[in-house]
């Protein structure tokens, strides 16, 4: 079992899996040899039948396995998080790559800056083959510049002020606990939930744009339209939320932004693209915020996580902050 007792803070490291491919030893291997080494790697896989849980093993990642039909975004991470050991839980997806052997030592400094930082998230850096809208979408969401995020910033930033990234972050396990770890069941957004309850109660969350990873993703207009209709499902469940909320504005910002460098760069045959995408994302915001409305075998088709909804509407899930 991979672990570092030497270090000062542990770190516990939490990726869930599902068929990660070859393309997962490359990212233990990466976690492996970073300057701050993690204390432990714990790959939570959802029944792969790749040998996800062979390489991992491999690796010298511990694996606990969780039934396809039992994933939650949330639940799932808790499970792995009550049996890790560190004073850090990081949380990664398992299709973003450290970018350099600075990763840990960077996403953990502001939370031991002493400035009251409980959570913090990295900059995500498209891959190479990224298409230009995707492209322009990570360098928007996670710019250059770090941000350290506070209950006063809601007014200028609204929900903007709760952004964070589960598929690379990093939270002190203790505030974790306190916080009642992440919602379950959660369709989406577990990550956004779990900010907000730590600004909320007086904490801050921190961008922190030296930890570098390569993420990105080609979603087609459909897939777009499903992940969307999720996003609205999950704000739904949480209407406490609600009142921070400016998703038009935000979204508006970006579509001139990707506009304005089509039209730069004379891309010009992109621009449908970017409008079809746009209205389905908006679309399926709006439907999924409305999504009790419709009947469950149209909601379920329009989900991108179907078994999750499930569980959501078994358990007319939906909580109310209280503060």
């Amino acid at each position: 079992m991979l672990t570092n007792s030497n270090s000062a803070c542990r770190v516990s490291i939490i990726i869930p899996t599902l068929n990660a491919g070859p393309e997962l030893g490359e990212l233990l291997e990466r976690l492996k040899h970073q300057s701050l080494p993690p204390y432990e790697i714990i790959i939570m896989d959802s029944c792969s039948d790749d040998g996800t849980q062979e390489r991992a093993l491999k690796a010298g990642a511990q694996v606990m396995r969780v039934e396809r039909r039992d994933f939650d975004h949330g639940g799932t991470r808790n499970v792995a998080a009550m049996q890790a050991r560190g004073d850090i839980l990081l949380f990664m997806t398992q299709d973003a790559l450290p970018c350099n052997d600075k990763l840990i030592e960077e996403l953990t400094r502001p939370l031991l800056s002493g400035n009251n930082v409980a959570y913090a998230y990295a900059r995500q850096l498209p891959r190479p083959e990224a298409n230009v809208l995707e492209r322009l979408a990570r360098e928007h969401n996670y710019p250059a510049q770090s941000q350290l995020k506070a209950y006063e910033d809601i007014e200028q930033l609204g929900i903007k002020t709760f952004f964070c990234s589960n598929v690379c972050s990093a939270i002190w396990r203790e505030t974790f606990e306190t916080m009642g770890r992440f919602q379950e069941p959660v369709i989406f957004n577990e990550d956004l939930f779990m900010a907000a309850k730590c600004i909320l109660t007086g904490y801050k969350v921190a961008y922190c744009a030296e930890a570098l990873v390569f993420h990105s993703h080609d979603y087609s207009i459909k897939q777009q339209f499903k992940r969307y209709f999720d996003n609205g499902i999950s704000m739904r469940c949480n209407t406490w939320i609600t009142p921070y909320s400016a998703v038009g504005k935000a979204g508006s910002k970006l579509v001139k932004l990707q506009l304005n460098e089509l039209n730069r760069t004379r891309k010009w045959h992109l621009i449908p693209k970017l409008i079809a995408e746009s209205a389905a994302k908006l679309i399926g915001y709006k439907l999924g915020m409305n999504y009790r409305l419709l009947p469950q075998f149209i909601t379920r088709r329009l989900s991108m996580h179907r078994l999750i909804l499930t569980h959501i509407e078994n358990n007319n899930a939906g909580v109310t902050l209280k503060q």
